[in-house]
């Protein structure tokens, strides 16, 4: 069965449903039945940042607290959809967090994630205002699934900016429809 782990990146006050969120909940109303959804907004998680500890301590221990449940969750999904607004070009703040914590997690002794994770296939639903797309954002996502050997899915692109202005995307709410068709 597919369990897809919704990891929204948005920073917007608790209670606003943004863009990139509004775009992603709609594409997943077409997901089979059977599909489990787990959605998290990351910036309700304890995140720390991430230290390097690569050349000192050499490895890392076992997550604890939200790392852990975010860690857990990862896991568990069949598929990881990073919900993504575009800041300043880039990536969320909370999101590039998350993904730099990925490794630490790649030095936890017993733990395989590179292994796992080369299971999952990695979607980006992303809206940004009336600009291009953020190609480069879009390739680091990109990188970083090809790094695990994931499986990199075409993103979903809208246009954002203003509350709810991804409803007005024609284009984006049509792309939604067929974006998990082969889930």
């Amino acid at each position: 069965m597919s369990r897809f782990l919704f990891l929204n990146a948005t920073t917007r006050e608790p209670g606003h449903i943004g863009n990139s969120e509004m775009l992603a909940r709609h594409a997943a109303s077409f997901l089979p039945a059977e599909a489990e959804q787990v959605w998290l907004r990351l910036a309700d998680c304890v995140i720390p940042p991430f230290v390097d500890l690569r050349h000192t301590a050499g490895s890392y221990p076992w997550p604890q607290g939200d790392m852990k449940t975010l860690l857990d969750e990862t896991l568990a999904a069949t598929d990881l959809v990073f919900v993504s607004p575009v800041y300043w070009f880039s990536i969320p703040s909370p999101l590039k967090t998350y993904l730099d914590h990925w490794s630490g997690w790649l030095r936890v002794p017993g733990l395989d994630f590179k292994d796992k994770m080369s299971r999952k296939r990695l979607w980006v639903i992303s809206t940004s205002g009336n600009r291009e797309r953020a190609q480069p954002m879009f390739d680091s996502y990109r990188l970083c699934a090809e790094f695990l050997g994931m499986r990199a899915m075409p993103p979903l692109w809208g246009r954002g900016g203003a509350p709810e202005a991804v409803l007005t995307d024609g284009e984006a709410q049509t792309a939604a429809k067929s974006l998990f068709a082969t889930a």
